[in-house]
């Protein structure tokens, strides 16, 4: 090695074993001693020296050790990141419920970008857009061809900007230019409604910082419309979690003060906690307590939860506690089984890492990670079946994924053969209209599972699935 690639490569060594040292100081602090590994940090500096002075065209040193620290944490499990200055934007943006765009939730359909609502009062709305509009163009860019990640960064921008959409209205045959100033938006997770005389409908599609606010600012409302409510229905359906803290208040809306709702255990103190039905445990981002407005019949009201394999980590842990504390009946599919905690913890002044520091576990004892919840009936997504359900990915399908026990993973020849009849089916159905492969929207009077979940409430006979069962990837705990 060259005299120059040496001193690179000890002084990137000293760089980093000091910026090491001071993470293991935090790590000490914890309560964990680990002696950092010196010989292998030499390495890693010797291979960013040689990079540095050897690769055959300059490189970006910072783009180096953030790839470097990316690829790190990557390796750990699914969940794990490191956030860059625009990905811990977007992180915090996806917590708040707020973001700075026109305000519509949006689908693909066959290459262009379908309107499935826009949020009331919001730019989108105020512009007249309508549900089934299609954008063709965002100014002056088509979007046909754009990915929806693409088309989404397209929309949003700096409050105060214009965007110029080309909208082509179905049902009017007509296409025509809206130019929409962008605005701070508030996403809705919480939807609702009295579907029939006392019986209710709520769903949650994420848990953000105003979800509890907007769950119960929704039940209050369903209450002064229906103050006699015979049964609700609260859908989790492709809810893929957020913050603990908002699980754990919505699920003390229909518990008993001060039972537990979720216990976490992992390496360090902090992350050895059991999460109760009580204000301290759900209050840590409010002054007041929501849940004071909620009407008392809350508690006892008959209480059915959809769930499927989209439902993932904060919805499961409501999901686990109504059923452990047979609350509620869990209807649906097994949900997807993330149940591990995920702490961020901030780097600098706009960068982050989200790093697992434990696993959740229910009122029970039992663990959701790799499993889920399994309801108590399943219920299949149609009145034909489930027939791309053995096609959703769920925790124990992603690589790297936290195990329980230390048994290898096995493969399942049986669930290899079920997703190639799946894909062929799915084949097939790609070859008719959009129109008929659209599947009714949740909380319709076509949506299946929202109508078995009434039946439920109401005593009377429930279509039970008849292929769906309990999948048992996760091998057990010796």
């Amino acid at each position: 090695m060259s005299q120059k690639v040496k001193i690179a490569g000890w002084i990137a060594a000293g760089a980093l074993a000091g910026a090491l040292a001071t993470v293991s100081l935090q790590t000490v602090a914890r309560g964990t001693l680990s002696p950092l590994p010196l010989e292998e940090l030499q390495q890693l500096a010797a291979v960013f020296g040689m990079i540095k002075s050897d690769y055959v065209e300059p490189v970006d040193e910072k783009k180096l050790i953030t790839d470097a620290i990316s690829g790190m944490v990557a390796s750990l499990d699914p969940h794990s990141q490191y956030f860059d200055k625009k990905s811990y934007k977007e992180f915090r943006e996806g917590t708040t419920g707020r973001f700075v765009g026109v305000g519509i939730e949006i689908t693909q359909e066959d290459g262009v970008i379908r309107i499935v609502s826009p949020i009331e009062g919001s730019p989108a709305d105020r512009a007249g857009l309508k549900p089934g509009d299609l954008i063709t163009k965002i100014d002056d860019t088509a979007v046909k061809g754009l990915s929806m990640n693409d088309a989404v960064k397209r929309m949003r921008g700096e409050p105060g900007t214009k965007v110029l959409l080309t909208i082509f209205r179905k049902d009017e045959s007509r296409t025509f230019p809206v130019t929409i100033t962008r605005e701070e938006i508030r996403t809705q997770s919480v939807k609702g409604k009295v579907i029939e005389p006392g019986y209710a409908w709520v769903r949650l599609s994420q848990f953000q910082e105003r979800t509890v606010d907007d769950f119960v600012a929704k039940i209050e409302d369903i209450y002064k419309r229906e103050p006699n409510l015979k049964g609700l229905v609260l859908d989790l359906r492709n809810d893929p979690g957020g913050l603990l803290d908002a699980a754990v208040a919505v699920s003390a809306a229909f518990l008993p003060a001060n039972v537990t709702v979720v216990s976490t255990n992992g390496q360090i103190d902090e992350s050895k906690s059991i999460f109760k039905a009580r204000p301290e445990d759900y209050m840590r981002r409010r002054a007041a307590d929501p849940l004071r407005r909620l009407p008392a019949a809350l508690k006892t009201v008959p209480l059915v939860v959809l769930v499927n394999e989209g439902s993932a980590s904060a919805s499961e842990i409501v999901a686990g506690a109504l059923q452990d504390h047979k609350r509620a009946t869990i209807m649906g599919s097994q949900t997807f089984g993330k149940g591990s905690v995920q702490t961020v913890r901030p780097l600098g002044p706009d960068t982050a890492l989200k790093i697992t520091t434990a696993r959740y576990y229910t009122p029970s004892g039992k663990t959701i990670q790799a499993k889920g919840i399994v309801p108590d009936i399943m219920i299949d997504d149609t009145a034909e079946g489930s027939p791309y359900a053995v096609l959703r990915t769920r925790e124990a399908d992603l690589q790297k994924h936290l195990v329980v026990g230390s048994e290898p993973e096995k493969p399942n020849p049986a669930l290899e053969r079920e997703r190639e009849e799946a894909l062929k089916k799915l084949e097939e159905e790609s070859r008719k209209p959009a129109s008929q492969r659209r599947p009714p929207e949740f909380g319709s009077d076509k949506d299946f599972p929202l109508l078995q979940g009434l039946a439920q409430l109401k005593g009377q006979p429930v279509k039970v699935s008849k292929t769906l069962v309990e999948r048992k990837d996760e091998p057990k705990t010796e």
